[in-house]
């Protein structure tokens, strides 16, 4: 496996992508042309299509200092350029964060670099990313290699700074200096990245094909910028933490992935990876091939056991000696880097991983929304067949029966419209419940609970005050996520009950009701307050100055919560508008039916020519609905059609113990 798999995968996860963006754009055509699109309807599609074009492969890189992360990153996606474009060298090198990707709304390579004197502003990453003035440019020519890799040092600049302005821009604290007792004191002048972060647009194959490359600096620095861990990481779809094979876990590393990494994962772990760096250090002539291999995969059982993960999902490998072997088209040392092993994983495991959770959450939006409209004409397609079995049960009736027939459909429709006004109550008792609950996750009332917040930490006296403060606010968020909890599923209940009363007093069909879930949002909130629970007891935290310990917390912690909430007040705005719609509509199309029902009945009891020319307009309008239902179905079958068969991944792990031909 080589990073042509990787390619090859990257570009069928693109094409299917396109397919997909092809078969909704068809079912929006499809929507207007039979006018059943509501203006709601076509910002889901909107979204939908909008969300697939923009959808991003993120894999995140984390480790400690001189872990050879930038080197694995070379290994993996650079080394057909012949050398090293991203600087890896001795020392602490990527101080600061760096994200790889392609702009494809920019003719030009880039480097965009954000100063580090940002960090005293209230405004976060992703906030300056739409204010490119704030950020110096860079621009990249991609026919030289020398060029590009002399502008990518500029990303690792760093500079001296007195040690005030360090404090001011949070990025020193007398607990985690090592050499503050040897000197006696704080120093007078501390090191500090030039640049807070680093945005590369490229041409590179992967990167076009939508990868995104996240490479984090060290412990430090990666605590001392929130959003990584807030936002960053947690958005990632892999996450890949580096261990040295000669060192194991130390405890800085065991402390950067209980604080940093497995913190912001699933409890399963799910896509998080290991790998054991540099095994070309255990590499020995005077031990055997097979001795050598027996100590990569005791370091390797070891470091899992250690990080509590699956031995499978540790990788040992030699980045220097795989990047190496790219170079020198050396076969040989590339297998015995163990690097291909690596890039087979992340091809044929993570790339689909990937692609069911976009196909997931589509089959969530626009599937239940080609169902909808599947059982709509269905139900109308059974409306009618109702009706031409019923008009071709009175050829040859006499006038009785016909008055008999209207005057059951009129009893049948009063019955109809006694319940469309109960349904009218039923949608005021609706927007009653969803106001309490939009109350609930109102801005305002989150606003108020902040600026409250933000008056007693400031007002603090004491650190402890100042903890106390950022407690009380999680506090307050928890109570207002259970009062939103309630009140969306008294909500839901009441839409279920409302959906199931048609259907089971009129024969309408079911419609399944789109549901509102808190779970991710309540989910998310949880994992805020024990992020705000481990900066509140840091010990960092009770060293640095109030006044930046104030700001950090509402830069990084507060506002996460409050833009978790914008997004839940949008989401909760949007479904309330629409989740009445299919069965409004439902309604309307049924209460339509029945009126002309009767008309048909009044005029073929004056006219039996009435009864034939009736069939034949029902007879056409079956076979319209039929068409419609078969482009629907098949846009349907499109959307849900089987993911491309991924092969059997021949797992490098199984070679773990298989000795080394042939060892550098």
């Amino acid at each position: 496996m080589t990073q042509d798999r990787l390619n090859q995968r990257l570009q069928s996860y693109s094409g299917w992508r396109d397919q997909l963006i092809d078969t909704i754009q068809r079912f929006h055509d499809w929507m207007e042309d039979q006018q059943l699109a509501s203006p709601e309807q076509e910002l889901r599609v909107f979204e939908a299509i909008e969300a697939l074009r923009k959808d991003r492969l993120t894999i995140a890189f984390v480790a400690e200092f001189s872990r050879g992360k930038t080197e694995l990153i070379n290994a993996l996606f650079f080394a057909h350029y012949g050398q090293r474009l991203l600087p890896s060298e001795a020392g602490r090198t990527t101080m600061c964060p760096t994200e790889l990707f392609h702009d494809a709304d920019d003719d030009k390579p880039y480097i965009r670099l954000l100063p580090i004197e940002t960090r005293l502003q209230d405004q976060t990453i992703a906030e300056l990313k739409n204010e490119p003035i704030r950020w110096s440019r860079i621009d990249l020519d991609i026919d030289n290699p020398e060029q590009i890799a002399e502008a990518m040092r500029e990303v690792i600049k760093t500079k001296q700074a007195p040690l005030a302005r360090v404090r001011e821009l949070g990025l020193y604290d007398e607990a985690s200096d090592p050499g503050l007792a040897a000197r006696g004191g704080p120093p007078t002048q501390i090191e500090i990245p030039y640049w807070r972060h680093a945005l590369v647009s490229f041409p590179h194959p992967l990167l076009k094909q939508g990868l995104v490359v996240l490479d984090t600096p060290g412990l430090n620095a990666l605590g001392n910028e929130p959003e990584l861990t807030l936002s960053m990481l947690p958005a990632a779809q892999a996450v890949l933490f580096l261990l040295g094979a000669d060192t194991g876990v130390t405890h800085s590393d065991l402390e950067m992935w209980q604080h940093h990494v497995r913190a912001v994962r699933d409890q399963e772990n799910r896509n998080l990876l290991v790998v054991l760096n540099k095994i070309d250090m255990l590499w020995d002539e005077l031990k055997s091939p097979g001795a050598i291999s027996s100590s990569i995969e005791s370091q390797r059982q070891n470091s899992a056991s250690q990080l509590h993960v699956s031995p499978e999902q540790v990788f040992p490998l030699s980045a220097q000696k795989g990047l190496l072997g790219k170079i020198r088209n050396d076969d040989e040392l590339l297998n015995n880097s163990r690097l291909p092993e690596l890039e087979q994983f992340l091809a044929e495991t993570i790339l689909p991983g990937r692609q069911q959770i976009v196909r997931n959450n589509l089959l969530n939006q626009i599937g239940g929304l080609m169902e909808e409209n599947i059982q709509r004409l269905t139900g109308r397609k059974d409306e009618i067949t109702a009706q031409v079995i019923e008009l071709r049960s009175l050829r040859g009736k006499n006038a009785d029966v016909i008055m008999h027939l209207m005057t059951k459909s009129r009893e049948e429709q009063t019955a109809y419209l006694r319940n469309v006004e109960s349904f009218q109550n039923s949608r005021r008792l609706l927007q009653n419940q969803a106001r309490n609950m939009l109350s609930a996750l109102s801005m305002e009332s989150l606003d108020r609970l902040i600026n409250r917040t933000r008056e007693d930490m400031t007002g603090a006296w004491t650190t402890g005050g100042m903890k106390r403060g950022m407690e009380t606010y999680f506090d307050g968020v928890r109570d207002i996520m259970e009062q939103v909890n309630g009140h969306s599923e008294q909500t839901r209940m009441l839409i279920r009950a409302t959906y199931r009363k048609f259907h089971e007093e009129h024969g309408l069909p079911q419609l399944t009701p789109k549901q509102l879930s808190t779970a991710s949002i309540s989910s998310e909130v949880e994992r805020l307050c024990r992020e705000a629970e481990a900066f509140r007891r840091s010990p960092v935290t009770t060293m640095t100055e109030q006044s930046i310990v104030i700001k950090k917390f509402f830069i990084s912690l507060v506002s996460h919560t409050r833009s978790l909430f914008f997004k839940a007040n949008q989401d909760a705005n949007a479904w309330l508008k629409e989740v009445m719609n299919p069965l409004v509509r439902q309604i309307r199309e049924h209460k339509t039916s029945m009126e002309k029902r009767l008309e048909t009945l009044r005029r073929i009891s004056e006219s039996r020519d009435t009864l034939e020319t009736r069939l034949r307009e029902l007879d056409t309008s079956q076979r319209e609905i039929h068409a419609q239902l078969d482009a629907l179905k098949q846009l349907h079958d499109n959307l849900h059609a089987p993911l491309p068969a991924t092969e059997q991944r021949e797992t490098g792990h199984d070679a773990a113990n298989q000795p080394v031909e042939e060892l550098v």
